[in-house]
């Protein structure tokens, strides 16, 4: 178990980590100002997701035998980089439906399920494999072998980082939501916003699919 200054030392730097802009916390902001704060919330959930099964992954040294593969590091990345150009596609593609005063945030541009959105913030986050990378390039520098098995260390290091994670794209994802609430009053506003959203999410996906290792 990691002493408590260096769980609080890591929160710290995870914190920081989580507010420096990066395809995650910019996926929760999109989705959050185009679905609402709810589908945001969602999302955030999906990706802490995946930051158990990629802590888990150090963990077991599943990681280190992935970062060794130059094909399986290829394939993850080219994976990534088309479920973002799917969905530039889908925003770039999406018809403004002006919300009124009684429809909830939730239900523009178009009603999609909250498991659905926690699935999109899984799928963003597994099939990125520079996260698993860092992940593994991470967390070992804060476990200390003096104080017993590194496995465990570093789970629960994964799990302060997911913690961090959580507060941090959960804070974006509400402010996000409630100014994303005003533009749905708008069909120009949110046209704009649409078109943005797909051409980020497809800066995204040629940034993830040119990244090397």
């Amino acid at each position: 178990m990691p002493t408590l200054e260096t769980l609080i030392a890591f929160f710290g730097v995870a914190v920081l980590l989580a507010l420096t802009p990066g395809p995650d916390n910019i996926f929760v902001l999109l989705q959050s100002a185009q679905r609402g704060w709810r589908a945001g919330l969602a999302v955030v959930v999906g990706l802490c997701g995946g930051i158990l099964v990629h802590t888990a992954a150090v963990a077991l040294g599943l990681a280190a035998v992935f970062a060794a593969s130059a094909v399986a590091f290829t394939a993850l990345k080219f994976c990534g980089a088309a479920y973002l150009a799917y969905l530039a596609w889908g925003a770039l593609r999406a018809p403004a439906a002006v919300a009124s005063q009684d429809d909830s945030p939730a239900s523009v541009p178009g009603p999609v399920s909250h498991w659905r959105m926690v699935g999109r913030g899984m799928v963003m986050n597994l099939t990125n494999p520079k996260v698993l990378v860092f992940f593994l390039a991470f967390l070992p520098q804060f476990a200390d072998p003096a104080l017993g098995s590194v496995a465990p260390q570093l789970m629960v290091l994964g799990i302060v980082f997911m913690v961090a994670t959580l507060l941090t794209f959960g804070a974006i994802a509400c402010f996000s939501g409630i100014f994303g609430t005003l533009l749905q009053r708008s069909a120009r506003a949110q046209t704009v916003l649409n078109r943005v959203a797909g051409l980020v999410f497809l800066a995204l996906a040629l940034r993830l699919a040119t990244s090397e290792r």
